[in-house]
C-alpha cells in the first residue's frame, strides 16, 4: 500500500501519470464492462438421463412439465388470445406491396376477421365440429392465418393445401378428408377445383371462397356445377350480420391434418390436435426462446408445413408479430431489409446458400485468411459462452450479413432436414444467433456441440431400437430413432394400416431415422431405416448414405443411386453443376489423367453413372414439396438409362 502511495505521488512527469492512469481506467472499464458467459442450462457433458425402458430424457425435464408453457394458452384458439391479451392489441399480421412498407392488422382485426369468416361457415351449414375439414389452398398471407384461426375458434379443423402438391394428389386430399370448403387465395386455384367438380372427381366441395377478386364468369361457372363462389370480404360481412358465439376446442381435440407429400405412394393425412402442437411450441419456449411483443418472425416457409406453424405459434402465444413476404422469393432480401425481423426460421438449403455465398465472395488470400480469422476468433469466444455481436469481427465482416437479413435477426430456427456442422457452426456461432434445429430435436448454438440433434425436446422421451438387418443394435446406443411424448401425432386419416407401421401399440412413433446417443447425452442421425435396398450378394444399401458422400463432389448438383436386388452392382444418375463442371473438367485434362484423381473404394460405389442436364424439381415430378427425392418415381423416369446402365456393366 505504501508503494502504491508513494508511486502515485512520487515526482513523475505530468504526461506519464496521466498515461498511467488512462491505461487503469481504461483496464478498469474493460473488467466491468467485458463479455460474460452465457452460463448453459444443464451439465453439458451429461444432456439426458435414463429412464425405464431403456429410454432417455433431457436432462433438465421434468416430469409435469410437457403439456403447455402457459396455462392460459392450451389450445391454438387460446394460443391467440394471450397473444392479443399480452399485446394489449398490438400489430400482428404484417404485410406490404413492393417498394412499400409494412402495414399492419392488430390481434383484434384478426381475431374479428376469423369469428367473421368462421360464423360464414356455420351460417352455411358447416357445423361446429371436429367432424367438418375446412381446406385452406393458399400461399403465405395474413388470410391464411384468419382462415385458419376461424377453423379454431368453431372447433373445426384445418387442412392445408399445398401449391406444389400436384393436381392428383388435390383430388385425392379433397375427397380423403371429405372436404366440402375450401378457402382459397386466387382465381386460377378456384378454377382448377371447380373444374375437378365438373369432371365428377370431387363431388362434395360445394363452397369456395376466394381471397383475391375474380370475374363473375368464375362464379356462373362454379354455379353450373353446383359450387358456390364467395369473396372472402363478403364472406365476412355475411359472417358478421349472422355472428356466433366462438365455440372453442378442448386440447385433445383435432385441429389440423397435415398431409405429408410423401415420396411414394399417395399423400399421407396426419392428425394433430391443439395438444400436440401446443407441447411442441412449448417445448421450444421452455429451452430456448420467449418471445416478447416487439420481437418479429418473418413468413415465408411454407404454411402447409408444421415447422412454419410451430414458429407462429410461439409468436403468437407471446404477442409477438408475423410479416408475410411478398409471395415472391426473389423478393425476400428486400422483405427482409424492410421488416427487419428479430427471428428467421430458415431451411439448410438457404443457410448453405448463405455460407457458399460469403465464402466465394472470399476470393483472394487475404480475404480468405481475413474470414478464416474471424470465424476462429468469433467461435473461441462462443466456445466460452460469449454471446455478443459488437466485436471487432462483427464491425468489419459479419455485421455485413446481418444487415442484409435486417440487421436484428437474433435467433434463427432450422428444420425440415439436416444441416451440416460448418454451416451451422459459422452462421450459429459467428453472428451470435441462437441457431435451433427443428429437425425432431433441439441444439443451441450457444453451447457449442456439433455433428449431432441435441436432446429429446421437453415433451418427449427417445430410445432407440434394435434394427438387425443394418447391424444396429441398442446395446451399442445405435438403432432406430423411437419417440414418444405429447406432441406424437394422432395416426394417419382414415388409414389404420399405415398408423401401425409408424405408430405401436404403447405409443412410440417409429421414425425410420437411425440414430446413436453420444457420450454427452446428445443424440447423433447416422443413417436411414428406410430406403434401403438388398443386392445380388445379400449386401444392404442406404442410397442416401451414398449419396450424401457424391454430393460433397463440386462438381455434382444432384444424385441418385439406384440398386437392383438381381445385381451386385449400384448406378447412378447424376446433374452436374454447370457452373463447376467446365472448370473442374479442364483441370482433370490439363493437371493429370483422370485415373489419378480416383480413390480405392472401400464401401459400396456406383459403378456407372448417366449424366442428366435438367435438375431434379417439384415441376418435373421428382423432387416432394420439401425437397425430398421421390425414389420411386425417379426410377422410373430413368429405367431406360438405368438398363442401359446395367447392360454396361460387367458383374
Amino acid at each position: 500500500m505504501l508503494f502504491i502511495f508513494n508511486f502515485l505521488f512520487s515526482p513523475l512527469p505530468t504526461p506519464a501519470l496521466i498515461c498511467i492512469l488512462t491505461l487503469g481506467t481504461a483496464i478498469f472499464l474493460w473488467l466491468i464492462n467485458r463479455p460474460q458467459p452465457v452460463l448453459p442450462p444443464v451439465d453439458l457433458n451429461n444432456q439426458s438421463v435414463g429412464i425405464k425402458g431403456g429410454a432417455r430424457k433431457g436432462a433438465g425435464q421434468k416430469d409435469n412439465d410437457s403439456h403447455y408453457y402457459f396455462s392460459d394458452a392450451r389450445t391454438l384458439y387460446e394460443v391467440f388470445q394471450r397473444g392479443l391479451a399480452v399485446s394489449d392489441n398490438g400489430p400482428c399480421l404484417g404485410y406490404r406491396k413492393p417498394n412499400q412498407p409494412y402495414r399492419w392488422l392488430s390481434y383484434k382485426q384478426v381475431s374479428d376477421r376469423a369469428e367473421y369468416l368462421g360464423s360464414c361457415l356455420l351460417h352455411k351449414g358447416y357445423g361446429s365440429s371436429t367432424d367438418h375439414f375446412i381446406g385452406i389452398f393458399a400461399q403465405n398471407r395474413p388470410e391464411w392465418i384468419i382462415s385458419e384461426l376461424a377453423c379454431y375458434t368453431y372447433s373445426m379443423v384445418a387442412v392445408p393445401l399445398y401449391d406444389t402438391l400436384g393436381a392428383d394428389a388435390i383430388i385425392y386430399i379433397v375427397n380423403k378428408a371429405n372436404i366440402s370448403a375450401v378457402i382459397c387465395d386466387t382465381p386460377q386455384k378456384a378454377s382448377l377445383l371447380i373444374e375437378n367438380v365438373k369432371k365428377g372427381l370431387t363431388p362434395g366441395l360445394k363452397l369456395i371462397i376466394l381471397m383475391d377478386p375474380f370475374e363473375d364468369d368464375l362464379k356462373e361457372r362454379g354455379e353450373k356445377n353446383g359450387v358456390e363462389i364467395l369473396l372472402l370480404f363478403d364472406a365476412e360481412n355475411l359472417g358478421k350480420e349472422n355472428f356466433r358465439k366462438p365455440m372453442p376446442p378442448r386440447p385433445k381435440d383435432l385441429s389440423i391434418i397435415c398431409f405429408t407429400s410423401g415420396t411414394t405412394g399417395d399423400p399421407k393425412g396426419a392428425m394433430l390436435t391443439h395438444e400436440n402442437i401446443v407441447a411442441n411450441s412449448s417445448a421450444f419456449l421452455k429451452l430456448y426462446f420467449q418471445a416478447t411483443t416487439e420481437d418479429v418472425s418473418i413468413s415465408y416457409l411454407p404454411l402447409a408445413h408444421m415447422f412454419e406453424r410451430i414458429v407462429q405459434t410461439v409468436m403468437y402465444s407471446c404477442g409477438a408479430k408475423v410479416g408475410f413476404f411478398q409471395g415472391d422469393i426473389r423478393l425476400l432480401p428486400d422483405d427482409m431489409k424492410t421488416l427487419k425481423p428479430t427471428v428467421f426460421p430458415s431451411v439448410p438449403r438457404l443457410l448453405n446458400r448463405i455460407y457458399d455465398k460469403v465464402h466465394n465472395e472470399a476470393k483472394t488470400p487475404l480475404k480468405k485468411f481475413l474470414l478464416n480469422l474471424a470465424v476462429s476468433c468469433k467461435f473461441s469466444e462462443v466456445k466460452k459462452g460469449i454471446i455478443r455481436r459488437d466485436s471487432f469481427w462483427d464491425k468489419l465482416i459479419f455485421g455485413k450479413i446481418q444487415d442484409s437479413l435486417g440487421g436484428r435477426v437474433s435467433i434463427m430456427v432450422t428444420g425440415a432436414a439436416p444441416i451440416s456442422s460448418p454451416v451451422l457452426m459459422f452462421l450459429g456461432q459467428k453472428h451470435s444467433w441462437t441457431l435451433s434445429l427443428f429437425h425432431g430435436f433441439p441444439a443451441d448454438s450457444r453451447w457449442c456441440f456439433l455433428g449431432h440433434v441435441g436432446v429429446p425436446l421437453a415433451c418427449n422421451h427417445v430410445k432407440l431400437e434394435d434394427v438387425p438387418d443394418m447391424n444396429y443394435f441398442s446395446v451399442n446406443s445405435e438403432g432406430e430413432i423411437c419417440i414418444k411424448g405429447i406432441n406424437v401425432f394422432q395416426g394417419y386419416l382414415k388409414d389404420p394400416e399405415k398408423t401401425k407401421e409408424v405408430l405401436d401399440e404403447d405409443g412410440w412413433l417409429h421414425t425410420g431415422d437411425i440414430g446413436r446417443w453420444l457420450p454427452n447425452g446428445t443424440l447423433k442421425i447416422i443413417d436411414r431405416k428406410k430406403n434401403i435396398f438388398k443386392l445380388a450378394q445379400g449386401e444392404y444399401i442406404a442410397p442416401e448414405k451414398i449419396e450424401n458422400i457424391y454430393i460433397r463432389s463440386n462438381p455434382v448438383s444432384q444424385v441418385f443411386v439406384h440398386g437392383d436386388s438381381l445385381r451386385s452392382s449400384l448406378v447412378g444418375v447424376v446433374v452436374p453443376d454447370p457452373e463447376v463442371l467446365p472448370s473442374f473438367v479442364a483441370k482433370l485434362g490439363l493437371k493429370a489423367p483422370l485415373k489419378n484423381f480416383l480413390c480405392i473404394p472401400t464401401g459400396p460405389t456406383v459403378k456407372s453413372i448417366f449424366l442428366h442436364p435438367e435438375p431434379f424439381s417439384i415441376e418435373n415430378g421428382l423432387l416432394t414439396p420439401t425437397l425430398k427425392a421421390k425414389r420411386g418415381d425417379l426410377a422410373k423416369y430413368f429405367q431406360t438409362q438405368i438398363n442401359s446402365l446395367y447392360e454396361n456393366i460387367q458383374e
